[in-house]
Protein backbone atom coordinates (compact mmCIF):
# COMPACT_ATOMS: atom_id res chain seq x y z
CA UNK A 1 0.00 0.00 0.00
CA UNK A 2 1.40 3.41 -1.17
CA UNK A 3 1.18 5.70 1.98
CA UNK A 4 1.34 9.51 2.43
CA UNK A 5 5.20 9.80 2.36
CA UNK A 6 6.69 12.93 4.28
CA UNK A 7 10.34 12.22 4.32
CA UNK A 8 12.36 15.45 3.91
CA UNK A 9 14.63 13.50 1.37
CA UNK A 10 15.03 10.63 0.14
CA UNK A 11 11.33 12.03 0.01
CA UNK A 12 8.49 10.88 -2.03
CA UNK A 13 8.25 10.80 -6.13
CA UNK A 14 5.56 11.54 -8.23
CA UNK A 15 3.60 8.13 -8.55
CA UNK A 16 2.64 8.44 -11.77
CA UNK A 17 6.80 8.86 -12.63
CA UNK A 18 7.11 5.57 -10.42
CA UNK A 19 5.04 3.95 -12.12
CA UNK A 20 6.68 4.50 -15.81
CA UNK A 21 10.07 3.33 -14.14
CA UNK A 22 8.31 -0.09 -13.23
CA UNK A 23 7.16 -0.69 -16.27
CA UNK A 24 10.24 0.53 -18.20
CA UNK A 25 12.79 -1.09 -15.85
CA UNK A 26 13.68 -4.11 -17.65
CA UNK A 27 12.83 -3.30 -21.14
CA UNK A 28 13.48 0.65 -22.04
CA UNK A 29 12.59 1.74 -25.46
CA UNK A 30 11.91 -1.32 -26.60
CA UNK A 31 15.71 -2.05 -26.13
CA UNK A 32 15.37 -5.40 -24.03
CA UNK A 33 17.39 -4.19 -21.73
CA UNK A 34 17.24 -1.29 -18.20
CA UNK A 35 18.18 2.56 -18.80
CA UNK A 36 20.98 1.27 -15.92
CA UNK A 37 22.39 -1.23 -18.62
CA UNK A 38 23.38 0.79 -21.27
CA UNK A 39 25.83 3.16 -22.28
CA UNK A 40 25.37 6.93 -21.32
CA UNK A 41 27.12 7.62 -24.51
CA UNK A 42 24.93 5.85 -26.75
CA UNK A 43 22.57 7.19 -28.46
CA UNK A 44 19.19 6.39 -26.83
CA UNK A 45 20.69 7.90 -23.34
CA UNK A 46 22.06 10.85 -24.72
CA UNK A 47 18.74 11.85 -26.43
CA UNK A 48 17.10 11.48 -22.91
CA UNK A 49 19.48 13.45 -21.39
CA UNK A 50 19.44 16.33 -23.81
CA UNK A 51 15.73 15.58 -23.39
CA UNK A 52 16.01 16.28 -19.69
CA UNK A 53 18.15 19.44 -19.73
CA UNK A 54 15.89 20.42 -22.68
CA UNK A 55 12.73 20.87 -20.08
CA UNK A 56 14.77 22.04 -17.37
CA UNK A 57 15.62 24.90 -19.30
CA UNK A 58 11.80 25.16 -20.26
CA UNK A 59 10.35 24.71 -16.76
CA UNK A 60 12.53 27.19 -15.35
CA UNK A 61 13.38 29.35 -18.77
CA UNK A 62 17.53 29.48 -17.57
CA UNK A 63 18.72 31.46 -19.96
CA UNK A 64 21.16 30.59 -22.88
CA UNK A 65 24.22 32.34 -20.57
CA UNK A 66 23.89 29.59 -17.94
CA UNK A 67 25.37 25.85 -18.02
CA UNK A 68 23.34 23.16 -16.22
CA UNK A 69 25.18 20.34 -15.25
CA UNK A 70 24.18 17.29 -13.82
CA UNK A 71 26.73 16.08 -11.36
CA UNK A 72 27.24 13.46 -8.50
CA UNK A 73 28.23 13.78 -4.37
CA UNK A 74 25.14 15.72 -3.70
CA UNK A 75 24.94 19.05 -2.22
CA UNK A 76 27.62 18.52 0.11
CA UNK A 77 30.02 18.21 -2.51
CA UNK A 78 29.15 21.27 -3.90
CA UNK A 79 30.12 23.04 -0.48
CA UNK A 80 33.60 22.74 -1.76
CA UNK A 81 33.08 22.73 -5.38
CA UNK A 82 31.80 26.09 -5.13
CA UNK A 83 34.53 27.38 -3.27
CA UNK A 84 37.56 25.93 -6.07
CA UNK A 85 35.71 26.96 -8.65
CA UNK A 86 34.72 30.97 -7.77
CA UNK A 87 37.25 31.78 -5.10
CA UNK A 88 40.99 31.81 -5.39
CA UNK A 89 42.46 30.73 -2.22
CA UNK A 90 43.76 33.71 -1.02
CA UNK A 91 39.45 35.71 -1.53
CA UNK A 92 37.47 36.22 0.39
CA UNK A 93 33.73 34.63 0.27
CA UNK A 94 30.36 35.84 1.78
CA UNK A 95 28.00 33.73 3.38
CA UNK A 96 24.79 34.07 5.13
CA UNK A 97 24.19 31.76 8.09
CA UNK A 98 20.60 30.36 9.17
CA UNK A 99 20.99 27.01 10.10
CA UNK A 100 22.21 23.68 10.08
CA UNK A 101 23.07 23.89 6.10
CA UNK A 102 24.37 26.97 5.87
CA UNK A 103 26.47 25.69 8.80
CA UNK A 104 27.83 22.92 6.93
CA UNK A 105 28.30 24.76 3.63
CA UNK A 106 30.47 27.54 5.15
CA UNK A 107 32.28 25.49 7.62
CA UNK A 108 33.60 23.71 4.19
CA UNK A 109 34.53 27.14 3.13
CA UNK A 110 36.54 28.11 5.87
CA UNK A 111 38.91 25.17 5.06
CA UNK A 112 39.33 26.38 1.31
CA UNK A 113 39.36 29.84 1.25
CA UNK A 114 41.58 33.05 2.48
CA UNK A 115 38.55 34.79 5.12
CA UNK A 116 34.98 33.71 5.17
CA UNK A 117 32.78 36.62 6.06
CA UNK A 118 29.31 35.98 7.57
CA UNK A 119 27.48 38.86 6.48
CA UNK A 120 24.34 37.66 8.74
CA UNK A 121 23.85 34.86 11.67
CA UNK A 122 20.80 33.92 12.93
CA UNK A 123 21.24 32.12 15.63
CA UNK A 124 19.62 34.46 18.42
CA UNK A 125 16.76 33.16 17.20
CA UNK A 126 17.49 29.97 17.24
CA UNK A 127 17.55 29.56 13.84
CA UNK A 128 13.77 30.39 13.04
CA UNK A 129 14.38 33.74 11.20
CA UNK A 130 16.23 34.79 8.24
CA UNK A 131 17.76 38.79 7.98
CA UNK A 132 15.46 41.71 7.02
CA UNK A 133 15.05 42.69 3.27
CA UNK A 134 17.51 45.11 2.37
CA UNK A 135 19.89 44.12 5.68
CA UNK A 136 22.37 42.27 4.05
CA UNK A 137 25.61 43.97 3.19
CA UNK A 138 28.03 42.01 0.60
CA UNK A 139 31.57 42.67 0.97
CA UNK A 140 33.28 44.69 -1.73
CA UNK A 141 35.22 42.48 -4.08
CA UNK A 142 33.67 39.22 -2.27
CA UNK A 143 34.11 36.28 -4.96
CA UNK A 144 30.27 35.23 -4.12
CA UNK A 145 27.60 35.56 -1.71
CA UNK A 146 26.21 32.27 -0.50
CA UNK A 147 23.03 31.66 1.37
CA UNK A 148 20.53 28.66 1.94
CA UNK A 149 16.99 29.79 0.74
CA UNK A 150 15.49 26.66 2.85
CA UNK A 151 16.45 25.10 5.62
CA UNK A 152 15.17 21.59 6.00
CA UNK A 153 15.80 20.95 9.46
CA UNK A 154 14.73 24.14 10.77
CA UNK A 155 12.23 24.78 8.31
CA UNK A 156 12.80 28.50 7.77
CA UNK A 157 12.70 29.99 3.96
CA UNK A 158 13.48 33.14 2.77
CA UNK A 159 10.32 34.78 1.58
CA UNK A 160 12.98 36.80 -1.09
CA UNK A 161 16.03 37.13 -3.83
CA UNK A 162 19.10 38.89 -1.77
CA UNK A 163 20.71 41.36 -3.48
CA UNK A 164 24.25 40.62 -3.42
CA UNK A 165 25.39 44.12 -4.72
CA UNK A 166 26.96 42.88 -7.18
CA UNK A 167 28.52 39.94 -5.88
CA UNK A 168 27.26 36.50 -7.81
CA UNK A 169 24.88 35.02 -5.68
CA UNK A 170 24.98 31.19 -5.22
CA UNK A 171 22.50 29.05 -3.75
CA UNK A 172 21.98 25.79 -2.37
CA UNK A 173 18.02 25.24 -3.08
CA UNK A 174 17.88 21.64 -2.61
CA UNK A 175 14.51 21.57 -1.16
CA UNK A 176 13.22 24.86 -3.09
CA UNK A 177 14.07 24.09 -6.98
CA UNK A 178 11.43 23.71 -9.11
CA UNK A 179 9.12 23.77 -6.03
CA UNK A 180 7.75 27.61 -7.57
CA UNK A 181 9.13 29.87 -10.25
CA UNK A 182 12.28 31.10 -9.90
CA UNK A 183 14.29 34.31 -12.07
CA UNK A 184 17.77 32.46 -12.62
CA UNK A 185 19.23 35.19 -14.01
CA UNK A 186 19.32 36.76 -10.23
CA UNK A 187 22.00 34.08 -9.89
CA UNK A 188 25.53 33.09 -10.19
CA UNK A 189 25.30 29.46 -9.52
CA UNK A 190 22.22 27.36 -8.22
CA UNK A 191 22.86 23.82 -6.96
CA UNK A 192 20.49 21.36 -5.63
CA UNK A 193 20.46 17.74 -4.80
CA UNK A 194 17.96 15.73 -6.40
CA UNK A 195 16.50 13.79 -3.56
CA UNK A 196 13.58 16.35 -2.81
CA UNK A 197 11.79 17.94 -5.83
CA UNK A 198 14.00 16.26 -8.60
CA UNK A 199 14.74 12.80 -8.62
CA UNK A 200 16.64 10.07 -6.63
CA UNK A 201 19.54 10.53 -4.79
CA UNK A 202 22.73 10.39 -6.32
CA UNK A 203 22.32 13.23 -8.84
CA UNK A 204 22.61 16.71 -8.04
CA UNK A 205 22.07 20.05 -10.15
CA UNK A 206 24.26 22.57 -10.98
CA UNK A 207 23.04 25.72 -12.98
CA UNK A 208 26.03 28.78 -13.43
CA UNK A 209 26.59 31.39 -15.47
CA UNK A 210 29.16 30.91 -18.00
CA UNK A 211 31.10 33.57 -16.58
CA UNK A 212 31.59 32.08 -13.46
CA UNK A 213 33.16 28.48 -15.13
CA UNK A 214 36.70 28.65 -16.31
CA UNK A 215 38.33 29.48 -13.48
CA UNK A 216 38.84 26.86 -10.73
CA UNK A 217 41.83 26.76 -8.61
CA UNK A 218 45.11 24.58 -9.10
CA UNK A 219 44.35 21.38 -7.64
CA UNK A 220 40.75 21.19 -8.14
CA UNK A 221 39.50 17.27 -9.20
CA UNK A 222 37.81 17.63 -13.08
CA UNK A 223 34.95 15.52 -11.37
CA UNK A 224 34.34 19.08 -9.45
CA UNK A 225 36.00 21.31 -12.21
CA UNK A 226 32.74 23.20 -14.04
CA UNK A 227 34.28 24.11 -17.27
CA UNK A 228 35.73 20.47 -17.57
CA UNK A 229 32.35 19.09 -17.15
CA UNK A 230 30.64 21.71 -19.12
CA UNK A 231 32.49 20.94 -22.26
CA UNK A 232 31.81 16.97 -22.07
CA UNK A 233 27.80 17.75 -20.99
CA UNK A 234 28.51 16.40 -17.31
CA UNK A 235 29.58 12.68 -18.94
CA UNK A 236 33.49 13.60 -17.74
CA UNK A 237 32.79 10.50 -15.97
CA UNK A 238 29.74 7.74 -15.94
CA UNK A 239 27.31 9.62 -14.93
CA UNK A 240 24.41 8.86 -12.49
CA UNK A 241 22.21 7.34 -15.48
CA UNK A 242 19.19 6.16 -13.69
CA UNK A 243 18.60 8.96 -11.53
CA UNK A 244 19.30 11.56 -14.78
CA UNK A 245 16.65 9.62 -16.32
CA UNK A 246 14.23 9.48 -13.57
CA UNK A 247 14.80 12.95 -13.47
CA UNK A 248 13.88 13.69 -16.83
CA UNK A 249 10.28 12.02 -16.11
CA UNK A 250 10.09 14.41 -13.29
CA UNK A 251 10.29 17.51 -15.19
CA UNK A 252 8.04 15.78 -17.50
CA UNK A 253 5.33 15.47 -15.08
CA UNK A 254 6.18 18.81 -14.11
CA UNK A 255 5.53 20.53 -17.13
CA UNK A 256 2.35 18.23 -17.58
CA UNK A 257 1.38 19.67 -14.49
CA UNK A 258 0.98 22.95 -15.82
CA UNK A 259 4.86 23.99 -15.23
CA UNK A 260 5.76 25.81 -12.25
CA UNK A 261 3.28 28.65 -11.44
CA UNK A 262 0.64 25.92 -11.29
CA UNK A 263 2.77 23.88 -9.22
CA UNK A 264 3.91 26.44 -7.21
CA UNK A 265 0.00 27.67 -6.59
CA UNK A 266 -0.69 23.91 -5.33
CA UNK A 267 2.26 24.11 -2.81
CA UNK A 268 1.49 26.93 -1.63
CA UNK A 269 -1.80 26.21 -0.88
CA UNK A 270 -0.58 23.18 1.03
CA UNK A 271 1.60 24.74 3.16
CA UNK A 272 -1.17 27.70 4.17
CA UNK A 273 -3.83 24.61 4.97
CA UNK A 274 -1.09 22.80 7.20
CA UNK A 275 0.28 25.92 9.15
CA UNK A 276 -3.43 26.98 9.36
CA UNK A 277 -4.07 23.68 11.45
CA UNK A 278 -1.40 24.22 13.45
CA UNK A 279 -1.85 28.25 14.08
CA UNK A 280 -5.68 27.79 15.21
CA UNK A 281 -4.58 24.99 17.60
CA UNK A 282 -3.20 25.02 21.71
CA UNK A 283 -2.23 22.05 20.80
CA UNK A 284 0.39 22.14 17.94
CA UNK A 285 3.32 25.25 17.43
CA UNK A 286 5.45 25.72 15.11
CA UNK A 287 8.64 27.49 16.41
CA UNK A 288 9.71 29.60 13.04
CA UNK A 289 8.76 33.56 12.28
CA UNK A 290 5.76 33.66 10.27
CA UNK A 291 7.37 35.90 8.06
CA UNK A 292 9.79 32.83 7.00
CA UNK A 293 7.91 30.11 7.03
CA UNK A 294 9.11 26.94 4.65
CA UNK A 295 6.61 25.78 2.01
CA UNK A 296 8.33 22.74 1.70
CA UNK A 297 9.59 21.50 5.76
CA UNK A 298 6.94 22.38 8.57
CA UNK A 299 8.16 21.37 11.88
CA UNK A 300 6.02 21.19 14.56
CA UNK A 301 5.60 20.28 18.31
CA UNK A 302 3.13 18.67 20.56
CA UNK A 303 1.95 20.69 23.69
CA UNK A 304 3.70 17.60 25.61
CA UNK A 305 6.49 15.76 24.37
CA UNK A 306 5.15 12.74 26.11
CA UNK A 307 2.48 12.07 22.91
CA UNK A 308 5.01 12.46 20.66
CA UNK A 309 5.85 8.50 20.18
CA UNK A 310 1.89 7.50 20.20
CA UNK A 311 1.33 10.27 17.80
CA UNK A 312 4.03 8.59 15.46
CA UNK A 313 2.75 5.29 15.73
CA UNK A 314 -0.91 6.36 15.25
CA UNK A 315 0.05 8.73 11.90
CA UNK A 316 1.83 5.47 10.67
CA UNK A 317 -1.02 3.57 11.70
CA UNK A 318 -2.97 5.42 9.30
CA UNK A 319 -0.89 5.95 6.76
CA UNK A 320 0.90 9.19 7.09
CA UNK A 321 4.76 7.91 6.95
CA UNK A 322 7.97 9.55 8.14
CA UNK A 323 6.91 12.52 10.33
CA UNK A 324 9.75 12.55 12.97
CA UNK A 325 11.52 15.37 13.32
CA UNK A 326 15.24 15.99 12.50
CA UNK A 327 17.23 13.53 15.19
CA UNK A 328 18.92 16.75 16.03
CA UNK A 329 15.57 18.60 16.88
CA UNK A 330 13.52 16.16 17.71
CA UNK A 331 8.80 17.04 17.31
CA UNK A 332 7.41 16.68 14.39
CA UNK A 333 8.83 17.33 10.81
CA UNK A 334 5.71 17.82 7.38
CA UNK A 335 7.96 17.56 4.10
CA UNK A 336 5.30 18.34 1.56
CA UNK A 337 7.39 18.58 -1.97
CA UNK A 338 5.77 18.55 -4.86
CA UNK A 339 4.98 15.28 -4.69
CA UNK A 340 2.66 15.31 -1.51
CA UNK A 341 -0.53 15.88 -3.14
CA UNK A 342 -3.19 18.18 -1.33
CA UNK A 343 -4.61 15.34 -0.52
CA UNK A 344 -2.10 14.19 1.67
CA UNK A 345 -2.08 17.31 3.71
CA UNK A 346 -5.81 16.94 3.91
CA UNK A 347 -5.68 13.44 5.65
CA UNK A 348 -2.61 14.38 7.90
CA UNK A 349 -4.91 17.61 9.03
CA UNK A 350 -8.04 15.82 9.43
CA UNK A 351 -5.10 13.01 11.83
CA UNK A 352 -3.90 15.74 13.67
CA UNK A 353 -7.32 17.28 14.44
CA UNK A 354 -8.44 13.78 15.43
CA UNK A 355 -5.30 13.19 17.85
CA UNK A 356 -5.86 16.51 19.26
CA UNK A 357 -9.45 15.79 20.79
CA UNK A 358 -8.45 12.10 21.88
CA UNK A 359 -5.35 13.38 23.51
CA UNK A 360 -5.32 17.11 23.93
Amino acid sequence: MRVFNFAAGPAALPTEVLEQVRAELTDWQGLGASVMELSHRGKPFMAAAQEAEATLRELLAIPAAYKVLFLQGGATAQFAAVAMNLAAAERTVDYVNTGAWSKKALTEARRLTGRVNVVADEAASNYTTVPEQGSLRPTAGAAYLHYTPNETIGGVEFPYVPDGAGVPLVADMSSTLLSRPLEVARFGLIYAGAQKNIGPAGLTVVIVHEALIGHARAGTPAVWDYKAMADEGSMLNTPPVFAWYVAGLVFRWLKAQGGLAAVGARNRAKAQLLYRTIDTSGFYSNPVAVSCRSWMNVPFTLADPRLDPGFLAESHAAGLANLAGHRSVGGMRASIYNAMPLAGVETLVAFMKDFERRRG
